[in-house]
């Protein structure tokens, strides 16, 4: 398969994969905390690739272990928790919404960091989508009620994810995608995870009943699908094509989201409507010079 066909395979894919995980986190939320839905979803994860991680530690990429450690917390670890946090007062539709932002920002650190070339075109759609996003906040919450706290808590999250994919360009692109991800989940994250599920009170509380495993179910498949499955791909991903054509997984993300929090009885607002078109303006504007792909 020809890298243009599989890059673009891999996007769809990851669209729907990581479109559909915000379902799966208001599901989690339903049966456990935020926190503990962030710690199991990576610590499950690292179980799941645990045999794959020992297999291959000696490729365990030493020279790179502080940017490895960046991508990872940056990138598999906060975020893990802020979504979460921010869903227990806006729509998972909302969050998919929010998260496309993710072009914006790996153009921002990708350029002042990085080094990265940015456009005149790349500017303005980043300038049309910050309004769109600004919109978007004022028609969050209930009967117009802004909630800036979740909004904010999301947009740390993007500007996490972007560190992450940026840092993973330039500093691992030698690192294989399926080895990254399983040293990721399994060496560098797995204590840390484990610590915090610790101190967010599961084991205390987590009692053998159908409910606890109903919840499980639903971050078992958030960790192995959307998270430790959807990395090895988005780390392929990045290994073929740009950071940005990369992050443009989040434009097609928001519309798996949304068709997923219709179906769970979720509605859109006008107001919120308007301001996720506007950040899809600003982010087809800024995709629509094929010399920055």
């Amino acid at each position: 398969m020809n890298t243009e066909k599989q890059k673009w395979i891999l996007l769809i894919a990851l669209s729907v994969i990581w479109g559909s995980s915000f379902i799966l986190i208001k599901k989690s939320l339903e049966h456990f905390n935020p926190y503990e839905v962030g710690a199991l979803r990576v610590l499950i994860s690292g179980i799941v690739l645990m045999p794959y991680a020992i297999s291959k530690i000696r490729q365990f990429p030493k020279q790179h272990l502080k940017w490895l450690v960046v991508a990872a917390l940056s990138g598999n670890f906060i975020p893990m928790f802020l979504f979460p946090l921010a869903e227990t007062e806006i729509s998972s539709s909302i969050a998919g919404i929010i998260n496309s932002m993710m072009p914006i920002f790996v153009i921002i650190v990708g350029s002042l960091v990085w080094k990265f070339s940015t456009t005149r075109k790349q500017i303005i759609g980043v300038m049309i989508s910050f309004v769109g996003a600004c919109i978007l906040a004022l028609g969050s919450g209930e009967s117009g009620e802004l909630k800036i706290y979740p909004i904010l808590l999301l947009i740390l999250a993007v500007l996490l994810y972007a560190i992450s994919t940026t840092t993973v360009k330039s500093k691992l692109y030698e690192v294989p995608a399926t080895i990254m991800s399983a040293f990721v989940f399994s060496f560098v994250l797995f204590l840390p995870s484990l610590i915090a599920l610790v101190f967010s009170g599961f084991f205390q509380h987590f009692e053998m009943n159908q409910d606890n495993f109903t919840g499980l179910g639903f971050v078992a498949m958030l960790s192995v699908f959307g998270t430790g499955m959807a990395m090895m791909m988005n780390y392929k991903l990045l290994s073929i094509s740009t950071p940005l054509f990369a992050s443009t997984v989040t434009l097609l993300m928001p519309i798996v989201a949304v068709m997923w929090g219709i179906l769970d009885g979720e509605t859109l607002t006008m107001l919120q409507s308007i301001g996720a078109l506007i950040i899809l303006a600003g982010l087809i504007f800024l995709r629509s010079n094929p010399k920055t792909v």
